[in-house]
């Protein structure tokens, strides 16, 4: 390896800083690690050389000694590497890099597999719960009672997994540290006990009420309050409501995922409200009023004479209140005109009386579309 630069081994330039130095040791590590790359000696060889260029880039007076004498300052015990001689195990730098303290493959570590916690207690795993509500509900706010089943602490050993007069001991197969240690060739894996199950403790005499788990799996009934203007996809957390710590450690939470229900007269868009109501023709032509349902009850609108369908009128501050501030949003009412579809004689007689006074029975195509079809046929 005398004859190979540090530097070129990682791919960065002499006055690269610590975090560059870790991120191209990082990349050059997963690239060349022999999990990834079985029975490739090359690989396996390049790793090593890699590594040992990171071992001594990564401390700034080992850098300055090499800056300033190369290679031969790390020869017959120089400077010592670890252990006065010889390379020391891989994986403590992997664990410097990638952070934690080892685990069965890099890859569990660098992908999220991670290891077991040490001690015995373990907090518990966080819940999801998913909640349907109407739209009333979300606008309004409301208190809601859930009922659903998770893992609560033994009441008889109050969580400690042992019987009265027991406790729990070391485990003798990892000596407390919840892991063991393998050989693999060249490399020292870390991999969960699988006696204690990564807790580092067993016991003596199980709890018989929850068989040593310290554990039993419960329904719960909880309250929940609802505020004003959650939407499909909102999250509410409820801390200490998953399910119990292992060996007395802390409960994880409950998050709660809430769903609106589909409404038959309003449409949500963010805060803003839309229903869409049919009107006669009659009213639309002439004008008045009419009731409208809100959220809050019955609102009054006015329709101006000559409304067209699809017009669109907007009723402010009757949509549904914001979540994180306390504006709330419009209702929009779009309105649609309906045509009679069976007419009597005598009502039959007065619309052909109409459309002559109007004009329609000679036109019966509006004007401004007229106008366009006669210049796109001339």
């Amino acid at each position: 390896m005398a004859n190979e630069d540090y530097y070129d081994l990682l791919g960065i330039s002499r006055d690269a800083s610590t975090e560059e130095i870790k991120k191209a040791y990082r990349k050059k590590a997963v690239q060349h690690h022999p999990d990834k790359n079985p029975d490739n000696k090359q690989a396996e060889e390049m790793f090593k050389k890699i590594s040992e260029a990171y071992e001594v880039l990564k401390d700034p007076d080992k850098r300055a000694t090499y800056d300033r004498y190369g290679h031969a300052a790390f020869q017959h015990g120089g400077m010592g590497r670890r252990g006065g001689g010889g390379f020391h195990d891989p994986f403590d730098i992997f664990r410097e890099v990638f952070g934690g303290s080892g685990s069965g493959s890099i890859f569990e570590e660098f992908f999220g597999g991670g290891e077991s916690s040490r001690g015995g207690s373990r907090r518990g795993s966080d819940l999801r719960y998913d909640l349907e509500i109407a739209l009333e509900e979300a606008a309004k706010g409301a208190e809601k009672k859930i009922s659903f089943r998770r893992a609560v602490s033994c009441d008889v050993c109050n969580g400690s997994g042992a019987s009265p007069g027991s406790q729990a001991v070391t485990c003798a197969t990892c000596g407390g540290h919840g892991q063991v240690m393998s050989q693999r060739g060249f490399f020292s894996v870390r991999q969960t006990c699988p006696t204690c199950s990564g807790q580092g403790v067993v016991v003596d005499k199980p709890c018989k009420n929850c068989r040593g788990e310290g554990r039993l799996t419960k329904n719960s009934n909880i309250k929940l309050r609802i505020p004003k203007g959650v939407d499909t996809g909102s999250k509410l957390r409820s801390a200490g409501n998953g399910e119990a710590g292992i060996m007395g450690g802390p409960s994880g939470d409950l998050y709660v995922v809430i769903h609106v229900k589909e409404h038959e007269i309003f449409e949500r868009h963010g805060d803003d409200l839309l229903c869409e109501i049919p009107i006669k023709f009659t009213l639309a032509a002439i004008g008045g009023a009419i009731d409208v349902p809100s959220l809050e009850g019955k609102v009054s609108l006015k329709i101006p004479p000559g409304t067209q369908s699809g017009t669109t009128f907007r009723l402010r501050g009757h949509g549904v209140p914001n979540l994180r501030s306390s504006r709330k949003g419009d209702q929009l009412v779009r309105v649609h005109i309906e045509v009679p579809t069976k007419l009597n004689n005598e009502q039959r007689t007065k619309l052909e009386e109409f459309a002559v006074a109007c004009g329609d029975a000679e036109h019966p195509v509006g004007d401004s579309f007229f106008e366009k079809a006669k210049r796109f046929f001339d």
